[in-house]
């Protein structure tokens, strides 16, 4: 597949990451020319600076990594994450209460993030690992409703979660694509076969901290 680099945003979210180890990412989204890198709300000015004349999207996280945070803080961290010059948004929904059937709070704390992120593209992270099949299409409903752009997968932050994976993917690609939502896989994408097989099942974004392995 050409251009695979182009699905890529180049993923730097752990918690004991130093800054040669964002050098290094940078330097490897440069080098490489994906689509983005994506990093923790802190680093994103960082980020722009280092990338400034690419084409290189800088993109964070929101509520991460357990989406449990109030609708204010939320759209607060969004608000300043795209002053700091975040292209992108990835939040994490509300699994909790999306799980009690809180649909009207599952939305209204969407569109709150959506608000705060202004011209920035919005990415609702599902965790479809702690989803059953109905759950996960319901969830791609409300971010229908609510205006988001992409819903995604997941944060790989899930203990013994598998991530993204294709039958999940091609599900929320039926769900949102008629509606004009794309979808971003996430977690566990650790070789260019597993790659092509989520972009094949709708994925138009990949999030991956195997990006240089993928793409070699």
């Amino acid at each position: 597949m050409e251009n695979l680099n182009k699905y890529i945003e180049h993923t730097l979210l752990k918690q004991d990451a130093a800054k040669e180890d964002f050098e290094k990412l940078f330097a490897e989204a440069r080098e490489h020319n994906f689509l983005g890198v994506c990093v923790n709300p802190a680093y994103v000015k960082l980020a722009k600076e280092a990338l400034a004349g690419s084409d290189v999207k800088v993109v964070t996280v929101i509520g991460f990594p357990l989406g449990a945070n109030k609708s204010e803080v939320k759209a607060f961290e969004a608000s300043c994450a795209v002053a700091d010059g975040a292209d992108e948004v990835d939040m994490v929904l509300n699994v909790s209460a999306l799980k009690d059937k809180n649909y009207e709070y599952v939305r209204e704390d969407i569109k709150a993030v959506k608000i705060a992120s202004k011209d920035a593209p919005l990415k609702v992270i599902l965790e479809t690992d702690l989803l059953t099949k109905e759950e996960i299409k319901k969830a791609c409903e409300i971010c229908i409703e609510a205006h988001a752009d992409f819903v995604k997968t997941s944060t790989g932050f899930v203990k013994n979660g598998v991530g993204a994976k294709v039958e999940d993917v091609k599900l929320m690609y039926e769900t949102v694509n008629p509606h004009g939502l794309k979808v971003k896989a996430s977690g566990g994408i650790r070789d260019k076969e597993s790659a092509i097989k989520l972009i094949e099942a709708g994925a138009a974004r990949l999030g991956t901290s195997s990006g240089v392995k993928i793409v070699s």
